[in-house]
């Protein structure tokens, strides 16, 4: 009898152990440079980091840190060197580390960040991968956020002319080339800077996408809004993780975890973004804030002064690079139509 007793206590305990939720194995240390109720935060890495831990059945979690360890412009490095463990970076924040990523970042590119960041994820992998600018890090996906927007403290704008001499924050990468061929004057400054910009009068405007006016609660300071169709201009994003960290999840956790990446990835973050630009643009018009959609005649204006910057990036970015800057264009432009037709 006290031989079966002993088999049922420790039968209980085999139960009690085997109900007991598993210990994760990798514990990613996730990092955020925006605030955490923006949608990089709450609607896309949250998420992601959910999704990572029900794929491998809580083997591999994310620790969301509550601060950033580093800045956004240092992101890449922290990633690489193992501050953080997985984050986001913007490409046009550390000018002169990527070339390619700018192809994505043209006017007049798509209507919604799904489409767009699906498109370049496809071309990404086809055609701009195997230059490898990504080295040090594991790229999990590229993506963008919606189509670039014009805000600001000063005046309407609806013609070339209205832009002159206005001195605009911008997020780095094309549109730094774009601002200035418009006849502003670009000031180069990662995205959480922006409301001291704009309250203390440092800048007098902002190209953002429609989801930034609320989510850095900068309606109560824009005082004029023109939306480009198809965009102004657009950014270029990356989820990275550390090298190290991710070689230490287990092979058949990574198999678990690969259909969260690549095209999935970019097209649940471009999603989330639209999503945010619906809350953002509903913020301004609810502000009453002075709307202008730019005009056909404005587009050409915008479009005549940028072409020369896409054979400049086929010149001196893409072609150092082997690749054809030209056929890249042409590829995501078509995959943009393509996608935007269904």
């Amino acid at each position: 009898m006290k031989a079966i007793v002993i088999s049922i206590r420790g039968l209980g305990l085999a139960v009690l152990v085997a109900a007991a939720p598993a210990a994760a194995q990798v514990i990613l240390n996730a990092s955020s440079w925006v605030p955490p109720g923006h949608p990089l935060t709450a609607t896309m890495l949250a998420p992601f980091c959910a999704d990572i831990e029900k794929a491998t059945a809580a083997r591999v979690k994310c620790n969301i840190l509550p601060k950033a360890p580093v800045g956004a412009v240092q992101t890449f490095d922290g990633v690489k060197d193992g501050l953080m463990d997985l984050s986001f970076i913007t490409h046009g924040y550390t000018p002169g580390r990527f070339a390619l990523t700018d192809a994505p970042e043209f006017p007049f590119m798509g209507d919604t960040a799904e489409v767009t960041a699906v498109a370049y994820q496809r071309i990404y992998e086809r055609m701009l991968a195997g230059a490898n600018e990504h080295r040090d890090v594991v790229l999990l996906s590229v993506f963008t956020h919606g189509p670039g927007q014009m805000y600001n403290t000063k005046r309407a704008i609806g013609a070339l002319k209205d832009l002159d001499g206005l001195k605009i924050r911008v997020g780095g990468g094309l549109v730094n080339e774009i601002t200035r061929n418009l006849g502003a004057v670009p000031m180069l400054k990662p995205a959480p800077e922006s409301y001291e910009l704009l309250s203390t009068g440092v800048a007098d405007g902002l190209f953002f996408p429609k989801e930034s006016p609320l989510s850095f609660k900068l309606v109560p300071l824009i005082k004029h809004v023109t939306y480009v169709p198809g965009g102004l201009y657009n950014v270029s994003f990356a989820w990275i993780a550390n090298q190290a960290k991710w070689n230490q999840i287990p092979e058949a956790d990574r198999r678990a975890i690969q259909p969260l990446l690549g095209e999935a990835l970019a097209r649940r973050s471009g999603r989330a973004w639209d999503a945010a630009d619906a809350k953002g643009e509903a913020a301004v018009r609810e502000a009453k804030i002075p709307i202008v959609v730019a005009s056909a005649q404005f587009r050409a204006e915008i479009k005549a002064k940028t072409d020369p910057l896409e054979r400049e990036w086929i010149e001196k970015k893409a072609r150092p690079k082997g690749v054809d800057g030209e056929a890249v264009l042409k590829a995501l432009r078509a995959e943009i139509a393509k996608l935007q037709k269904k």
